[in-house]
């Protein structure tokens, strides 16, 4: 399974950007999603996750401003991020794995990630 994340850049704050995730090869059936995120010097961190049937969770930083959702048919999970900050610049990994946690060790596949930077 290989996963595909695009979608980041540069926005002021207060704006908004839309990351995806595709799944390709081997494509799991059933597969819970995760976002998560890593800014320089600090662990990865748990954002949103979803399972097959479309039940989400937040972290609590997050709740409110993105909303993560999936598309079964096209393997592809979005995480829509409105009302940005600075504080939200990381990079943003996507993974794959059999259930919806918040611990990324839980997750077996991962994509490459991308760059989310907010200006002040």
């Amino acid at each position: 399974v290989q996963l595909q994340a695009s979608g980041g850049g540069l926005v002021q704050a207060g704006g908004s950007l839309r990351l995806s995730c595709a799944a390709s090869g081997h494509t799991l059936l059933g597969d819970a999603r995760g976002w998560f995120r890593q800014a320089p010097g600090k662990e990865r961190e748990f954002v949103a996750a979803i399972t097959w049937g479309g039940i989400t969770s937040y972290s609590g930083s997050v709740r409110g401003r993105f909303t993560i959702s999936r598309d079964n048919a096209k393997n592809t999970v979005y995480l829509q991020m409105n009302s940005l900050k600075p504080e939200d610049t990381a990079v943003y990994y996507c993974a794959a794995g059999s259930r919806a946690t918040v611990v990324f060790r839980d997750y077996n596949f991962w994509g490459q990630g991308t760059q989310v930077t907010v200006s002040s």
